[in-house]
Order: structure tokens, then C-alpha cells, then sequence
């Protein structure tokens, strides 16, 4: 699952324990079974790597032998995958625009070192962890755009999504020049693409394998993707898919969808229901996970999730399993929708949806309606200047979440210490001079944000499904599908508060009628105050961590926040799960041993 090569003038260039060489050149090397296609070259030509998932075909690949790269190379197929070219004096790297295959990079000897895996580059080059990415993680969630390249590594770089990088062999800055930019196409048939995407994702993973397995948790996400595999699987297979539910509990709305759907398949699904119990509330063993490369989303959640894991492995023989996670974010359209309506010069459309978005929210109009003003006389470069104000300052501004503005951080909690807020302080004044993609409309700016975070932190989720022995796999992550979505016009997009109307125009025709007029999804949010009530002792106890030790926060008033928590103290609870989530990948990164390497390092002893 973690592969890796180096850009490097040197000849003995060293190799994790236990890799193999997928393909020539020799410094390339692979953990597990990532996908790895070789490209025929002539002598003398740029020898070229397809890493990843990619639904190209054999003639497809072979067309890009002998000539330059096309700049669209890592999202004109379906798939996750990364495109590496091998040459004299560089490695380039093809980058996935959504970071779903995302790609890190550090300096070794005299050049450069690549792989999937931060934490394996770190491992290579002693690197510590970067406090102030993690201080980023913790107290500004939302705001992506404050992680730039910054990996939870001092010195392993996340290289640019939907980017072309050269790695000079001689130790050169690398030289970076973005190829991926969402801008609207005049003539887009979003819906038509979106499905021919989506189907083309998931066909993808069945023809690997025929006896993979499905969420159907009864929304719209999971049943389209479910139904698309259904659909995609030949006669002599039906899908397993897989609805869990609280024990005891089989009359749930989310349970009643799932069945539609399964109803409808004509026989071409098996479904099969998973009730979950006391034993996989949230919160529970949380610093048991696996080390991955940041902490992964489900963390507090993994009880349910690995639970779900090992009983699809034991009694559905589950390899490869398909979720709709990342569909909620691709398909979701932002106020700051409101903003381009008005720079358009589209007021009366503005005007209308912005009284359908405070009648679904149930929030006055009016605050919607200034927030929108404000944002088309601000920039986004403004934005973070003014959020590393309000963090050097100690106060973040208004943190209602229903209004319009470039970025909303929740709340400085009081158990933040000031050294952490220097570091989210910094970090918005460094992100504040660099705009990776000038010039796109604010809500699709938005959208890449957020997309490219939920897609990089799924590989972290995978990770863990990997030690379940799982492939997991999220199709609305994929490049394709996402390029499908943000190129819709302007005047094409569907209001703020439609309930994902692209999706129902693009595969509604596949779905029950009840399952595709669906507006609302079921929630286990009553689960998460049950299950920190259950483990507040063992949550408590990570108050004094590692993350009191960096400085970050003062673990008394840290377990009186928690203590409040459990209570049922209303208050934003971001923060305060995303430092468990942090504390609790902090003690497998120093419990699990890190990948060692096959020969002796400079100035250490492997």
C-alpha cells in the first residue's frame, strides 16, 4: 500500500525492510500491493509510472509513450492514481488534483526522496513532528487552506494537488507548475458527466474485484454508489452491501431506504445488517488505532468502523469495500455561492436563495445577505490575514456557521495554550501571500478546499481498513467525478439549498423514487455524548499527554472542558475532538514502530 522512489544522482539509494521493486528503476519501491503500470518506452525516452488505481487501458497507457505527458493525465481517467516520469536529470511527478493519491516528498542526500507514506519519509530522515501543523489541526478544522504543503512532519512536504513537479537529482528546488484548475466550461453537461464519472469509478473497482463489498446506509451516497456496482457486476455476482443499525432498533428511516433500494436490485444485491451495541460506541479505545500519516477521520469512531471491518472480513470474506464518503462534499454547495451571485451581478437569484438557505437553516436572512456583500469586496488572501489577526489576538471572529465568509474558525477554547495560536497565527499570515488557484469563483475555491481535505484525510481511514486487511475505497473522491461537478457554469449550479439536486438529475432514474426525493440522513450524533460519557475516565486520562508536553494546551482546564462535554454543556465540540483525534494518533506514531530502512543512514544507525 506504500510506495516510493528517490530523484537522486546516487547509486545505492536505500529501500524499507521488507519492499520489493515493482518496476524498474531500481530506487523504486513498494509496501503491499499498491497498483504500479509501466509504460513501454524506447531507449532513451522518459520512462513513465502509473501509480495507483487507474482506469486506463492498456492502448490508452501506451499512448502516452514517446511524447510529453498531456497536463490532464490524473483526472482523464477513472481512478486514484499519480503519473511519475523517470529522467535523466529529474523525476517528474504527476500529481491527483484532489489529493485523494496524495504524494510527499523530502530531501535526501544530494536529492530527492518520494513516496505515498509522510510517515515513511520521515522514517527515512529522522524527521520529528511538526508541532504547528498539528496546533492547525486542532484549532482550525475548517480552514484547510492553513495546511499549504505542510505534512504532520518537519520537513516531508505534501506535494501540490493537480500539479506538475520536477524533483531534480542534484537537490534543486523542485519546480512546480499547476495543470489542474476547476474553471467553468461553457457548454458543461454536469449531471451527464457526473454519472458517466461515478458509474466509470465503480466499474473500476468490481472488474478488480467481482466479490467486493458496499455501505447502504440508506443515503443518497451510498445507495448511488451501491446500485452503480449492483449494476456494474455480471451475472454471476451480486453485491454484499452493508447497512448497520443501532441494536434493537429495525425501524430506523435510514434501515427503510436501504431495504428499498436492496428491494429494488432485482436480486442484485445480498444485504445484510449490522446492529451496533455498547462496544462500538464513540470515543472507545481511541489511542488503540494504527500509526498512519495523520489522524484519520474516523478515529473517535473506530470501534464502529473496525468493528464493521472485521465482521465483513469474517462473514462476507470482504477484500475491497466501496463507501459514498466524500459525496456530502463534492456535491455540496456553499453559501459563498451567494458571493458570486452578487459579483455577477445576479441579485435577484442571490436574493432567492439566499431565503431558501435561512429557511432550511432556520437563521434570519439578513446576516446572510451582509456576509455575502462583504465577501465580494474581500479576497481570500484578506481572509486568512484577518484570521491570523484574530488568533494573534487570542479571539477568532463570529463563529456562526451560517453565514457567508471566506473562512469560519470555531472558537478559541480556553485550554489553548498561546504557543498554539502563534503557530495557527503563522500559519494563516504564511497562507495568506500564496494563492494556489487565483481567479476561481469563491464557493468553488471553497469546494477544492474542502474536498481536498476530506479526500488526503480519507487515505488515512484506509490505512486503517488496511490493517482489517480491507481496500476502501470512495468513488466520489476520485479525481474525474470532481472535475465533473466544479466546471458547472455559474448560471448552471443548483441553489444552496437544494438537497443535492446534481446528483438526483444525474442517476435518479437508477434510484427507488423515495430514496431519490430523500432530503434528510439519519445521524448517530446521541451515540457520540453516550459513548463520551461511557469513556470520559479513559479521555480524561489523555488530558496529560503528548499534546500538554508540546505546549499545545493545559490538560486541567482540557479535562474540565471534556467533563463539561459529557454533561451535555452545549459548546462547539470541534476543537476538542480534533485533540483527541490528535492525542490519540501521537501515541501510535510513538508506539508503532516506524518503517526501518535497508541501509545505514548518515549520521545513524538503522
Amino acid at each position: 500500500m506504500t510506495l516510493g522512489g528517490f530523484s537522486t544522482t546516487s547509486d545505492d539509494a536505500p529501500r524499507p525492510l521488507g519492499a520489493r521493486n515493482p518496476a524498474p528503476p531500481n530506487t523504486l519501491w513498494c509496501l503491499g500491493e499498491t497498483p504500479v503500470r509501466t509504460v513501454p518506452a524506447d531507449d532513451g525516452r522518459p520512462r513513465v509510472l502509473v501509480v495507483g488505481w487507474c482506469g486506463a487501458t492498456a492502448g490508452q497507457l501506451r499512448g502516452l509513450s514517446g511524447r510529453p505527458v498531456p497536463a490532464d493525465v490524473t483526472w482523464r481517467w477513472s481512478g486514484s492514481y499519480a503519473v511519475v516520469e523517470e529522467r535523466a536529470e529529474c523525476v517528474v511527478v504527476h500529481t491527483d488534483p484532489v489529493a485523494a493519491f496524495p504524494l510527499y516528498a523530502t530531501r535526501w542526500d544530494d536529492g530527492w526522496a518520494w513516496s505515498t507514506s509522510a510517515r515513511a519519509l520521515a522514517s527515512l530522515t529522522g524527521a520529528d513532528v511538526d508541532v504547528g501543523r498539528v496546533a492547525c489541526a486542532i484549532l482550525a478544522p475548517s480552514v484547510p487552506a492553513l495546511a499549504g504543503d505542510r505534512t504532520f512532519f518537519s520537513g516531508v512536504e505534501q506535494l501540490p494537488p493537480g500539479s506538475r513537479i520536477e524533483l531534480p537529482r542534484n537537490g534543486d528546488q523542485p519546480r512546480r507548475a499547476t495543470t489542474w484548475c476547476p474553471e467553468p466550461e461553457r457548454h458543461h453537461m454536469a449531471h451527464r458527466r457526473l454519472r458517466r464519472a461515478l458509474a466509470d469509478a465503480v466499474a473500476l473497482r468490481t472488474r478488480a474485484d467481482p466479490t467486493l463489498s458496499s455501505d447502504l446506509s440508506g443515503g443518497l451516497d451510498s445507495t448511488t454508489v451501491a446500485v452503480l456496482a449492483a449494476r456494474s457486476l455480471d451475472g454471476s455476482h451480486v453485491l454484499d452491501a452493508v447497512t448497520i443499525h443501532p441494536e434493537g432498533r429495525l425501524d430506523g428511516a435510514d434501515l427503510r431506504y436501504a431495504r428499498m433500494a436492496a428491494a429494488a436490485s432485482s436480486g442484485r444485491i445480498s444485504h445484510h445488517l449490522l446492529p451496533l451495541g455498547a462496544s462500538h460506541l464513540p470515543y472507545g479505545g481511541i489511542t488503540s488505532v494504527s500509526a498512519t500519516d495523520e489522524p484519520a477521520p474516523s478515529t473517535l469512531t473506530q470501534a464502529r468502523l473496525l468493528g464493521q471491518f472485521r465482521w465483513m472480513t469474517r462473514e462476507l470474506g470482504t477484500r475491497t469495500h466501496l463507501t459514498g464518503d466524500g459525496g456530502d462534499s463534492v456535491l455540496f454547495l456553499p453559501p459563498a455561492q451567494l458571493c458570486d451571485l452578487m459579483r455577477a451581478g445576479r441579485w435577484g437569484r442571490a436574493l432567492r436563495e439566499a431565503h431558501g438557505w435561512a429557511r432550511l437553516r432556520r437563521t434570519p436572512v439578513v446576516p446572510l445577505l451582509r456576509g455575502a456583500v462583504a465577501m465580494t469586496r474581500t479576497g481570500r488572501p484578506d481572509a486568512l490575514a484577518d484570521l491570523a489577526r484574530c488568533f494573534s489576538r487570542g479571539r477568532t471572529a463570529s463563529h456562526d456557521r451560517e453565514n457567508v465568509r471566506w473562512f469560519t474558525a470555531p472558537p478559541i477554547p480556553s485550554w489553548a495554550e498561546p504557543v498554539a495560536l502563534g503557530h495557527v497565527a503563522g500559519a494563516a499570515a504564511q497562507a495568506a501571500a500564496f494563492d494556489p488557484l487565483p481567479g476561481l469563483d469563491a464557493s468553488v475555491h471553497t469546494l477544492v478546499d474542502e474536498i481536498r481535505e476530506v479526500a488526503r484525510t480519507a487515505r488515512a481511514d484506509a490505512e486503517l481498513a488496511k490493517s482489517c486487511g480491507i481496500d476502501l475505497h470512495n468513488p466520489f473522491l476520485d479525481p474525474s467525478v470532481a472535475d465533473a461537478v466544479l466546471r458547472d457554469p455559474l448560471e448552471h449550479r443548483p441553489p444552496v439549498h437544494g438537497y443535492k439536486p446534481l446528483l438526483v438529475r444525474a442517476v435518479g432514474d437508477l434510484l427507488p423514487p423515495a430514496v431519490a426525493s430523500r432530503t434528510t440522513k439519519g445521524s448517530f450524533e446521541a451515540d457520540h455524548f453516550t459513548g463520551m460519557r461511557t469513556h470520559l475516565d479513559d479521555l480524561q486520562g489523555l488530558g496529560d499527554g503528548y499534546l500538554a508536553s508540546l505546549g499545545l494546551l493545559d490538560p486541567t482546564r482540557f479535562r474540565r472542558h471534556l467533563r463539561y462535554a459529557a454533561a451535555g454543556v452545549p459548546m462547539p465540540l470541534a476543537t476538542l475532538e480534533q485533540a483527541l483525534m490528535a492525542e490519540a494518533w501521537l501515541h501510535a506514531h510513538h508506539r508503532d514502530p516506524a518503517p526501518a530502512w535497508g541501509v545505514d543512514l548518515p549520521g545513524r544507525s538503522t
